[in-house]
């Protein structure tokens, strides 16, 4: 017991003299570790007769409690000492400026949905929503696309399983207990069918929002972004529309040149049905010469781009939205939110806008302070 306690002591005088953390633990290791010779003591009480173990348990406890409450002890010392000569010697200079921190931005669709919620509500459109997965009456049948109609075939449409099937409400034109297919719906339009339902006539709105097909290439993803305006009341006729398109887009592109032509279409839910084409001409700027919108497409060195679709809604979609079209009538129309996107803020891939790039999101995204106004121009950014 005598050779314990001289070992005792030593232990107790090499823990004060340690003078960093490193040689602390090293006394540490070499008294408690496991091959510590404190250890090893406690080791050999399994050997001691229950008489032995009572007397000699508690002094060799007492020896292991001693030991580590000194390191413990020691080891505050010195993390405190550190600490102090850290703060004596680091100073910080409290007029500098502090660093600059990551900030995310506003995604280009995000910003062109509000510049076309601004342009349209100066109009006198409300904005619409409906939901992304819709049963294929709202999405086909109601649009008076027949079920022989190529969109509702499976490699443009994506489909749930036939269980997921839901029962038709008995306030629609189907027989109730019929059972509809789901699927994500492949435009907004089944918006426009919603609100004639549940709000009725006159009726002046526009339904952006994400809708998917089953495509993918440069210009074509399988989600993609899509506005569509649709206006019901009494006497509207093609001028109403054109006058409506033309306004918007040269509040949209903030150009006063830009010119419109009509061209005969064919779309199952609008009669007559027209493609909005909109002139184009090369611009020069300091980087060479770029197509922009704007001027008449027939003038040399111009031209036309399909921009968008629209017509007169058709009779019978009235009727599926129980209106009656001989006292109402209105137009449609529809564009893809990322190609207006694309064609306003010179993008060339539609695939970049779902990469989640940050470099691209960085260069192509909008300050949260970048409010579209009509004032201080729906594309202003800083």
């Amino acid at each position: 017991m005598e050779s314990t306690e001289s070992r005792q002591q030593d232990t107790l005088q090499a823990i004060a003299a340690s003078d960093t953390i490193d040689a602390l633990e090293t006394v540490r290791v070499d008294a408690l570790g496991k091959k510590g010779w404190v250890s090893a003591l406690l080791k050999t009480l399994g050997k001691m007769s229950p008489e032995e173990r009572q007397v000699e348990g508690p002094k060799i406890q007492g020896v292991r409690a001693a030991i580590a409450d000194a390191i413990t002890a020691r080891k505050a010392e010195l993390e405190a000492a550190e600490l102090e000569a850290r703060l004596a010697s680091e100073t910080l200079d409290l007029t500098l400026p502090a660093p600059a921190s990551p900030k995310g931005s506003v995604h280009p669709v995000s910003q062109v949905m509000d510049e076309l919620a601004e342009i349209f509500a100066d109009l006198g459109f409300a904005v619409a929503t409906g939901p992304e997965i819709e049963d294929d009456w709202h999405n086909f049948t109601a649009l008076n696309m027949a079920e022989t109609h190529p969109a509702r075939a499976m490699h443009d449409t994506f489909y749930f399983p036939d269980h997921d099937a839901m029962e038709a409400p008995a306030s629609s034109s189907e027989a109730v207990g019929e059972k509809r297919r789901m699927l994500l719906r492949t435009h907004t339009s089944p918006v426009q069918i919603r609100s004639m339902v549940e709000q009725g006539a006159p009726i002046r709105i526009i339904a952006p929002g994400r809708v998917y097909r089953s495509d993918s290439d440069a210009t074509h993803t399988p989600m993609f972004h899509q506005v569509e305006g649709l206006v019901i009341d009494r006497d509207i006729h093609l001028g109403h529309l054109k006058w409506t398109l033309e306004t918007f887009l040269k509040a949209f592109f903030e150009r006063d040149d830009i010119v419109l032509r009509l061209r005969p279409s064919y779309f199952p839910f609008t009669e007559p049905s027209v493609e909005v084409d909109v002139g184009w001409k090369d611009e020069k700027g300091p980087n060479g010469s770029r197509r922009v919108l704007g001027g008449d497409g027939d003038a040399p060195g111009h031209g036309w781009m399909e921009l968008l679709g629209s017509g007169m809604v058709n009779a019978r979609v009235l009727e599926f939205a129980g209106l009656d079209p001989n006292e109402w009538q209105g137009f449609a129309f529809g564009v893809g939110v990322d190609r207006l996107a694309m064609l306003k803020y010179g993008m060339d891939d539609l695939r970049a806008f779902f990469d989640g790039d940050g470099r691209w999101l960085g260069h192509y995204g909008f300050s949260a302070f970048d409010q579209p106004t009509l004032s201080a121009g729906v594309g202003a950014r800083a």
